[in-house]
């Protein structure tokens, strides 16, 4: 039997709020040739990611969607059983399907879901609901990466897992359906690992942050332009921020009022976080003068004064603030030249973390090193927006590993 050709089902969240099917016809074509259930099963769909797209982050939101779709996929075109008749051994093998999807399915780039022709949206061919993760920077190679060797990490796994779990919870809620066979799945799913490895932090030494630093700064000395790239790295790191918190996103814009500064002369952030929360962060007196000479390339004045609305970090063309995936690209153009600086002064063994580093290293780095200089684990704690200190704990404290290290090093062999 030939494996069915995958089908995007959802759109952006700013068209799935007025969606109209005379709009998207290969798609309201895919479900009126289905079951009769598929149409309303595509609506809990709608329902569920408009929930999202309104009440939770444009990452998540995202995340939901991919995992929505895929769910909905194979609900129809594989399985052939409304989502109420499913049980427990159903979600497990759905779970077996994402661990090995047909080759056919695996795309090796994004690729946007649909196509704008002739005034209507259509599918695109080249989209494909899982996606081959290729190494990052990865050198051009004569031979084709292989899609037979796809397997989800176990952060996939656990996240395809929450994506159909808040899901059912939500057509629960809404009394659509009256179980959660995901939930009682997930425990039973045979691909999980219970890992009690040593976790290898997502950062940069502190030789690497010192060469992405120099760096960062060598290219604003030389270039006023690049006066944003220092900003943007040493905010990241020192202020420990997300990309997405520095970025303009459709309910929030960070802009230069939201600095601000105490009855006791102390500096503060505020910023919208995860979850929709508004928290306020400590401003060191170390970052100060990278935000005076910031402000001072755009022609303000020394420090920020309250409801002053100038974006906290400008777009170079055109007006209002810059994208996460803008600010990405900044970020990566000094990693890259980081890289290539610490690999020539000190070889590739050394420079190798800058190649794999993303934006997100720059608040693990920041935040490990605040651990380790001592500071206390629950003003930590609140700097970053967790919701607990145990989420600090978790992800940032790698004391205790590298003291284990340091004593197995000295065991002998004779």
């Amino acid at each position: 039997m030939a494996t069915p050709k995958p089908v995007a089902l959802y759109s952006a969240y700013s068209d799935l709020k007025n969606f109209d099917f005379r709009d998207y016809p290969d798609l309201n074509e895919f479900l009126e040739s289905g079951e009769s259930w598929w149409m309303s099963h595509w609506r809990w769909g709608q329902e569920f990611l408009s929930y999202t797209g309104r009440n939770k982050s444009e990452h998540t939101f995202t995340r939901f969607r991919n995992e929505t779709e895929r769910f909905l996929l194979w609900v129809f075109l594989f399985k052939g059983t409304p989502m109420e008749r499913l049980r427990k051994a159903d979600i497990l093998e759905y779970a077996d399907f994402c661990w090995q999807p047909p080759v056919s399915w695996i795309c090796l780039a994004n690729h946007e879901k649909f196509l704008f022709n002739n005034g209507r949206y259509v599918q695109n061919p080249s989209w494909a609901p899982f996606k081959l993760k290729l190494p990052k920077n990865s050198e051009s190679s004569d031979s084709k990466p292989d899609k037979k060797k796809y397997k989800p990490s176990q952060e996939t796994l656990a996240s395809i897992f929450t994506g159909i779990i808040a899901f059912y919870k939500y057509l629960m809620n809404e009394e659509h359906l009256y179980g959660n066979p995901a939930q009682i799945a997930k425990p039973d799913c045979r691909h999980f690992i219970k890992d009690a490895q040593v976790k290898e932090a997502r950062r940069l030494t502190e030789v690497q942050w010192q060469y992405v630093f120099d760096v960062a700064l060598a290219m604003a000395d030389e270039d006023p332009i690049y006066e944003r790239s220092l900003f943007i790295i040493c905010a990241l790191k020192t202020l420990f921020l997300r990309i997405s918190e520095l970025s303009e996103r459709p309910q929030w814009t960070p802009i230069m009022s939201h600095f601000w500064q105490d009855s006791d002369g102390n500096w503060w952030l505020k910023i919208f976080g995860k979850g929709r929360k508004l928290r306020d962060t400590t401003v060191p007196d170390s970052f100060i003068p990278f935000l005076k000479r910031y402000r001072a390339y755009r022609g303000l004045s020394p420090l920020p004064a309250s409801r002053e609305n100038h974006p906290l970090v400008e777009k170079i063309r055109g007006q209002g603030g810059m994208t996460s995936r803008q600010l990405t690209r900044v970020v990566q153009q000094v990693f890259d030249r980081a890289y290539n600086e610490m690999r020539q002064a000190e070889g590739d063994d050394s420079a190798h973390k800058l190649k794999e580093a993303s934006t997100h290293w720059l608040r693990h780095t920041g935040a490990s090193m605040e651990i380790e200089r001592g500071r206390a684990l629950k003003d930590l704690s609140e700097d970053l927006g967790h919701s607990s200190m145990a989420t600090t704990d978790t992800v940032y404290v790698h004391t205790e590993s590298k003291v284990r290290a340091k004593s197995g090093k000295q065991r002998g062999v004779k």
